[in-house]
C-alpha cells in the first residue's frame, strides 16, 4: 500500500511525498527513520484495477530482478548495513511493483521478530526452493552474504541455459510451422486443381498418387464440414 505524507525535516523544511508500507504504523516508522516528523499521513486510494492481482501470471518477478537484488543485498550486508535497513534501501529503489510489495512485507515480518527465512517462505512463487535452502544455510552458518552471491551466480547460469535451450528449439519449431503451412496450402489449393484436371483427362494415375489425391480431398471436405458445423452452433 502507498501513503501520501506531509512532514518536517530536522531543519524545519516541509517535505511531501509517497511511501510504500503494509500499514500506517509501518509508514510512520519509515518516515521517522528518514528523519521526518509526520504532519499528515493518508492512504492513497486507487480507483484503477490492480492488474498484478487480476493477471498475476503476467507480472511474475523475473529471474534477472532476483539476481540483481541478491548481489545488491550481499554488498550492503558486507558493508556492515543491517538486514532491515538494507532491505529498505533496496525496496525504495525497486522498480518492479510486485517485488516492491514483497520486500515491504518481508521488512514488516522482520520488524515483528521473524527470520529472513520465515519471511521468504511466504513467497514460493517469487523465491525458488534453491533460494530458500541457500538462505537457510547462510543464516545458520553466519555467511548469508556469500550464499546470496552464490545464489545469484547459480540463477544467472540457469537463465543462460534456458536461453540456450530456447534458441536451439527456435529453428526446428519454425521448420515445423513452415512445413504445416506448405502442406495446408497444397491440400486446399494445389492438389484439388490436379484432381479435377486428371479426372477431365481420364488419365490413369499411379496408386500412390491416387491415395495422395483422395486423402487431400477427404481432408479438404472434412475441413469444410467442420467449419459449417461450427457456424451452426
Amino acid at each position: 500500500m502507498e501513503y501520501r505524507y506531509v512532514g518536517l525535516t530536522s531543519d524545519k523544511q516541509m517535505v511531501k511525498g509517497v511511501v510504500s508500507a503494509n500499514d500506517e504504523k509501518m509508514a510512520t516508522e519509515i518516515l521517522d527513520r528518514w528523519g521526518y516528523k509526520v504532519l499528515q499521513l493518508r492512504r492513497v486510494e486507487s480507483f484503477m484495477p490492480v492488474w498484478e492481482k487480476v493477471f498475476p501470471s503476467l507480472f511474475k518477478v523475473k529471474t534477472h530482478t532476483l539476481i540483481i537484488f541478491s548481489r545488491q543485498l550481499a554488498m550492503l550486508l558486507e558493508s556492515g548495513t543491517d538486514i532491515v535497513t538494507a532491505l529498505e534501501l533496496l525496496q525504495a529503489q525497486q522498480g518492479n511493483r510486485v517485488f516492491k510489495d514483497v520486500l515491504t512485507s518481508i521488512i514488516s515480518d522482520l520488524r515483528t521478530g521473524s527470520t529472513l527465512l520465515g519471511a521468504l517462505g511466504k513467497y514460493p512463487d517469487v523465491f525458488p526452493s534453491i533460494y530458500y535452502r541457500c538462505v537457510a544455510v547462510g543464516e545458520q552458518t553466519g555467511g548469508l552474504e556469500g550464499m546470496l552471491r552464490q545464489i545469484a551466480t547459480y540463477l544467472e547460469k540457469e537463465e543462460e541455459i534456458k536461453k540456450s535451450v530456447k534458441g536451439a528449439l527456435t529453428y526446428p519449431i519454425m521448420v515445423v510451422i513452415v512445413a504445416v503451412a506448405v502442406i495446408a496450402l497444397m491440400v486446399n489449393f494445389v492438389l484439388p486443381t490436379f484432381t479435377g484436371l486428371y479426372r477431365q483427362l481420364g488419365a490413369q494415375l499411379p496408386i500412390t498418387t491416387s491415395i495422395l489425391l483422395d486423402s487431400a480431398e477427404a481432408l479438404r471436405m472434412y475441413g469444410v464440414l467442420s467449419w459449417r458445423l461450427l457456424e451452426r452452433r
